[in-house]
C-alpha cells in the first residue's frame, strides 16, 4: 500500500507556548453521530472540557440515516442468552464471545439512559414496547421508534449536548489527521520533556471548511467516531459524509485496522434507474415482507431455512445471484398483503420515499438491490474502546471490537455504539487521571503550513479519481470476488493513490481531497484484508476458495 504522508504539509516546529485557549480541550471527539454524542455526554459530566468536531453540520451522521432500531433483551420471551447466540451465529465464528456477551449484557442499562434523555420508542396497543424483528434474530428484541430510530436519537442526544457547558461543538471543522509526540519531536528533531515517553496523542490538525485554514487543536485524547466508509463504493445506503475518515486517520497514525474485506451490503436499498438508493429497512421483512424474482417466484427458501429473515450477507448473496440468473436489474420486495393504514404507521420514510418513486407500497413490489450499507471490520479496540496508540480511541461503526465478526447482526450497531460510548468514557477518565499525574507539560503541535500553489485547473484529478475509485470497488471488490479482480484493484487503486498524494502536496487543502484521500485509503485496507483472507465467510465469498477454513482469525494491517 501506498504511504501517508510522513507529516501534513512539513508543518515546521512552533515558536509559541501559549495556545489559543479555544483550541485546547481535555477531549476531542471527531465525529457527531450517536457514538461520538453518547461518549461526550458522559465525558463532560465527568468534568472534563471536550471539543466535538464535525465536518459538515451537526446532524449529519450515519445514526441519522438509521432506520430499524436498538437490538436490545427488554421481552419476558427473551434473554441474553439467545441475542448472544444470534450475533454469533451471525458472525460467522469470528466474534470475541467476551466482547458479544459483554455489549448484549450492558445494553439495557445503556438504552434506559437514552430513555431518560427523552427519547420514547414506539409502544404497541397494550402500551408495551413496540418490538420488531430483523434478519438473523430468533425474538423480536428490536426497539425503535417507528423507521426513523436514528433520526429520534440523534435529537435526543443533541438537545442534551447544547445543555452542557463543558462541550463546545465545532461545525463544518474537518479533521485532517492525529498529531501524535512522535510525530512532533521528529519534526523538530530534539526531545523535550513533554515528548518524553512512548508515542502517544497530542491533538489533530482540521480543516476550517468555511474560511479554508488549517488549525491546531490540542488534546491528551481523540475519539474517533467518524461512522463508516459506505461511499468507498459506487452505490451505498450510507450519506455522503461515509468516507472513512477515522479508518484512514488511526491507519496513518499507526494503529492496527482489522478485517476490512467485511463490507456489509444490505440487501434491500430502493431501486431506480436514476442510480437514487434509499435504505429499506429490514425491519419490513421482519413485518412480513417477501423477497421475489423476476419471476414473482419468493426465492429465499430455497437459500436459507429463515428464508426472508436470513442474515445479511446469504440475503445479499442470494439476491445478486437471481439478479445474474435472470439478467434483471433488481428483485421484488413484496408486502402488499398488509394494509396501507399499518404500512404508512410503522414505516413512514420508507412510504414516503417509494410514494416519491411511484410506488405505493400496499399495492405495488418495491424494486430493490444490494448496496454498501456498513463496515464490519475497522479501528482495532479493546472492550474499553482503547486502540494501541495511547490517548486514541475509537467507537461506533469506525472500530473493530469483535463484537460483529464476519457480518453484523442486524440492529447490533447502535447498541454497539452506546455500550462502547459508556466504556470508553470510564477509560478515558482512568487515563486522564493517570498522565495528570505526571506533571509534564503538553505538547505543543507545530502550526500548519500550507504550501498552496499549483494548476487549479488539475482539480479535474479529483472528481476523475473520484469515480474511477468507487466504480473500481463495486466492479472488483463488490459482493462476489475473485482474486484477479482484487488484484486488478490493488493495481488501480495505487495508482490512484500516487496521483492523490502528488495533489495533496501541491494544493491546498479542501473536503474533496481529504474525503478522497480518506477513501482511497480505506480501499487499500479492504482490498489488502480480502487478499489475506483464502477462504470464504460471512462478508468475504471469494470464488476461488468457496469454502470455509476450519480455524478462523481476523486480518490484520498496520503501517509500519
Amino acid at each position: 500500500m501506498t504511504p501517508a504522508a510522513p507529516a501534513p504539509h512539513g508543518a515546521p516546529e512552533s515558536t509559541s507556548a501559549t495556545l489559543p485557549a479555544a483550541r485546547r480541550y481535555d477531549v476531542l471527539v471527531i465525529g457527531s453521530g450517536i457514538a461520538g454524542l453518547s461518549f461526550a455526554l458522559k465525558v463532560a459530566r465527568q468534568g472534563r472540557s471536550v471539543a466535538i468536531l464535525t465536518k459538515k453540520n451537526k446532524a449529519d451522521s450515519n445514526t441519522n440515516w438509521a432506520q430499524g432500531g436498538i437490538a436490545v433483551v427488554t421481552a419476558q420471551t427473551d434473554d441474553f442468552a439467545k441475542h448472544v447466540a444470534d450475533t454469533l451465529v451471525a458472525g460467522d465464528g469470528l466474534c470475541d464471545r467476551k466482547v458479544v456477551k459483554q455489549i448484549v449484557t450492558d445494553g439495557p442499562e445503556r438504552v434506559r439512559e437514552l430513555i431518560n434523555l427523552g427519547l420514547k420508542f414506539s409502544r404497541d396497543d397494550d402500551g408495551g414496547y413496540d418490538l420488531g424483528r430483523e434478519g438473523g434474530h430468533s425474538e423480536r428484541r428490536i426497539l425503535h421508534v417507528k423507521d426513523m430510530t436514528g433520526k429520534a436519537i440523534e435529537d435526543a442526544l443533541t438537545k442534551s449536548i447544547a445543555r452542557e457547558p463543558r462541550i463546545a461543538l465545532f461545525e463544518h471543522f474537518f479533521a485532517i489527521d492525529v498529531v501524535t509526540t512522535g510525530k512532533i519531536a521528529k519534526r523538530r528533531g530534539k526531545k523535550s520533556a513533554s515528548l518524553a515517553g512512548p508515542d502517544r496523542v497530542a491533538g489533530v490538525y482540521a480543516l476550517d471548511v468555511r474560511d479554508g485554514r488549517v488549525v491546531e487543536f490540542h488534546a491528551p485524547v481523540v475519539m474517533l467516531s467518524t461512522g463508516g466508509a459506505g461511499q468507498v463504493y459506487l452505490y451505498t445506503t450510507n450519506p455522503d459524509i461515509a468516507t472513512g475518515d477515522g479508518i484512514a486517520m488511526a491507519y496513518r497514525a499507526g494503529v492496527e485496522v482489522r478485517n476490512m474485506e467485511f463490507i456489509q451490503f444490505h440487501p434491500t436499498a430502493l431501486y431506480s434507474p436514476s442510480g437514487k438508493r434509499f435504505l429499506v429497512s429490514e425491519a419490513v421483512r421482519g413485518e412480513g415482507a417477501i423477497l421475489r424474482n423476476a419471476d414473482g417466484e419468493a426465492f429465499m427458501a430455497r437459500y436459507h431455512k429463515l428464508a426472508d429473515l436470513a442474515p445479511r450477507d446469504i440475503v445479499a448473496r442470494a439476491i445478486d445471484a437471481e439478479m445474474k440468473r435472470t439478467g434483471a436489474p433488481h428483485v421484488w420486495l413484496d408486502i402488499t398483503h398488509r394494509n396501507a393504514a399499518f404500512l404508512r404507521s410503522r414505516f413512514p420514510l420508507i412510504y414516503k420515499a417509494c410514494a416519491e418513486e411511484g410506488i405505493d407500497i400496499a399495492k405495488d413490489r418495491i424494486p430493490v438491490v444490494p448496496a454498501a450499507h456498513y463496515t464490519c471490520g475497522g479501528v482495532a479496540t479493546t472492550l474499553a474502546a482503547e486502540t494501541t496508540l495511547p490517548g486514541l480511541y475509537a467507537c461506533g461503526e469506525v472500530a473493530c471490537t469483535g463484537l460483529h465478526g464476519a457480518n453484523r447482526l442486524a440492529s447490533n450497531s447502535l447498541l454497539e455504539a452506546v455500550v462502547m460510548a459508556h466504556r470508553g468514557a470510564a477509560s478515558v477518565d482512568a487515563y486522564l487521571k493517570r498522565i495528570q499525574k505526571i506533571d509534564a507539560p503538553a505538547p505543543v503541535i507545530p502550526p500548519w503550513r500550507d504550501l498552496g500553489g499549483g494548476d487549479q485547473d488539475e482539480r479535474v484529478v479529483i472528481a476523475h479519481n473520484w469515480d474511477e475509485l468507487r466504480r473500481t470497488m463495486w466492479d472488483y471488490v463488490s459482493i462476489m470476488r475473485t482474486t484477479k479482480r482484487l488484484e486488478r484493484a490493488r493495481t488501480r487503486i495505487a495508482t490512484l493513490a500516487r496521483e492523490t498524494q502528488e495533489y495533496y502536496w501541491n494544493f491546498s487543502v479542501d473536503p474533496r481531497l481529504l474525503e478522497l484521500r480518506n477513501l482511497i485509503q480505506v480501499a487499500e485496507l479492504v482490498v489488502a484484508c480480502a487478499l489475506q483472507r483464502k477462504e470464504s465467510r460471512g462478508l468475504h465469498a471469494i470464488a476461488e476458495y468457496p469454502k470455509k477454513l476450519r480455524k478462523a482469525a481476523d486480518t490484520r494491517v498496520r503501517r509500519r
